[in-house]
């Protein structure tokens, strides 16, 4: 099967609309198409070709999405290179994708020595040709691949095909809706896949997206109050960050905005509540870079009567727990559907990627009598104290309830006695006792998930989509 040229077919329906917009610039996806194409003549002529592989390592903004959109238009496949990585960690990833080029904007172009480096400003510089774009796209091709953030082992580098990113867009449309007035706020990292699908709707929906070159939690309470965007995708330490800018600005947020789609691992439901004061639709969403973003989206309709579930499978999807666990029994989350990763490239190719016709993703969590699925924790980050199994996520959840507590993140340590037991490391809003926060963690949980170490540290270790990392927090201890 084969879809029309996703940047050619959204110039011609809609080529007025706003596609993008960054500071007080903005574009018309007919201006987009018609740099992307420029950009792309001027890459093949540069000797770059279709189905060749591109790295890209950027920050986000325009021209780094005319860069990619040229790549789409030329039908290269591009490894999205996450721009925080070491210069260790990023030759391994280039090494590892075997890239033919690799193509960085000028900020960054120090980060790492490649032999095939071109400059965002050679590709301005280069001699200009007309490029003749494919009119159709293979469902088969591969679009984007992303490594995974490497919480276990080598990054795995995960291929993202044409369907994978199409049967993501649309099932995340049939379930929130679209309209042409929609324009998304993006602050995730255009090389991670919440930042990168956003431009995939944009192009799919014909969807304006409203560019940042990186977080800003004051100028994101101004998007929202304002009306200036209507949909958003955030993290639990990004949502309590604007839920704090609105609530000490005394802003309200305009009823234009329509849904905040949270990913990146379990809301507390203080944050959720928080959020409800305002008139946010929060919706928590459940997904990862193997299934090309969401795979369960909690419905709007559901979202208050069902606090902390990440909701039931998108509509084209299916997800089951262990071998069919009954409900509410936790086991390792398993999915099927068309957003599913065909494999892996380099270290990883020969790894199957679904066992008995389901992918593994490693991650626990159940499903209530009604089907709505709750993701507890990852299987790697569990802990295993005197033979009972401790979810470092359920103990950060109840840390972030109270209100002291702005951010924490939970690890393993070593115990002679128990084998391991839970540590904690917090960032708090307002100074207060361990021995209190012990008294009201008792009154939470068992007394054997309580952390026998809790430290107050000014930040915590996260990577570039806010997630804490929690080998890192192993080495604090």
């Amino acid at each position: 099967m084969s879809y029309p040229n996703w940047l050619s077919q959204r110039a011609h329906l809609s080529g007025s609309r706003i596609a993008l917009s960054y500071g007080e610039e903005q574009w018309t996806f007919s201006e987009i198409n018609g740099i992307s194409l420029d950009y792309a003549g001027r890459l093949s002529l540069l000797g770059i070709a279709a189905e060749s592989r591109v790295a890209i390592l950027a920050k986000s903004h325009p021209e780094s999405v005319f860069v990619m959109y040229a790549c789409l238009h030329i039908g290269c496949e591009m490894v999205m290179l996450n721009e925080r990585l070491s210069a260790a960690e990023l030759d391994y990833q280039l090494e590892d994708s075997a890239a033919s080029y690799l193509l960085v904007d000028e900020e960054l172009q120090e980060k790492i020595s490649f032999g095939n480096k071109i400059l965002f400003s050679e590709i301005k510089k280069a001699e200009s040709a007309e490029f003749i774009s494919v009119p159709e796209w293979q469902e088969s091709r591969t679009i984007s691949i992303m490594y995974t953030s490497g919480t276990t082992g080598y990054p795995k580098g995960v291929r993202q095909t044409v369907q994978n990113h199409f049967s993501s867009a649309v099932s995340s449309a049939l379930n929130i809706g679209i309209s042409p007035e929609d324009v998304w706020l993006c602050v995730m990292p255009l090389f991670h896949i919440s930042g990168f699908s956003i431009l995939m709707r944009s192009l799919i929906y014909g969807m304006g997206v409203r560019l940042y070159p990186k977080f800003d939690a004051e100028l994101c309470a101004e998007e929202l109050s304002e009306g200036t965007v209507t949909h958003m995708s955030v993290v639990g330490v990004t949502l309590e960050r604007i839920l704090n800018e609105l609530e000490t600005k005394g802003l309200e947020v305009s009823p234009k905005f329509k849904v905040m789609l949270a990913g990146g691992g379990p809301v507390p439901v203080s944050y959720i509540e928080r959020a409800e004061n305002f008139g946010i639709s929060m919706l928590q969403t459940y997904g990862m870079t193997e299934t090309s973003s969401q795979t369960t989206t909690l419905q709007p309709a559901d979202a208050k009567r069902k606090i902390g579930s990440s909701g039931k499978p998108l509509f084209l999807y299916q997800i089951q727990i262990g071998e069919n666990e009954a409900p509410g029994d936790k086991g390792e989350i398993q999915i099927r559907g068309p957003q599913v990763t065909p494999g892996y490239i380099g270290k990883y190719a020969d790894r199957e990627v679904e066992q008995d016709g389901w992918f593994h993703t490693g991650d626990i969590g159940y499903v209530d009598e009604e089907g709505f699925l709750f993701v507890v924790d990852r299987r790697s980050d569990l802990i295993v104290s005197g033979g009972e199994n401790i979810y470092p996520a359920e103990i950060e959840k109840v840390l972030l309830g109270h209100p002291a507590v702005r951010e924490a993140g939970v690890c393993g340590m070593s115990d002679e006695q128990w084998g391991e037991v839970p540590a904690a490391f917090i960032v708090l809003n307002e100074e207060i006792s361990m021995d209190s926060l012990r008294e009201y963690l008792r009154l939470q949980i068992a007394g054997y998930k309580i952390p026998k170490l809790i430290r107050a540290v000014q930040a915590l270790p996260r990577n570039a989509s806010n997630k804490v990392l929690r080998r890192e927090l192993k080495s604090w201890v």
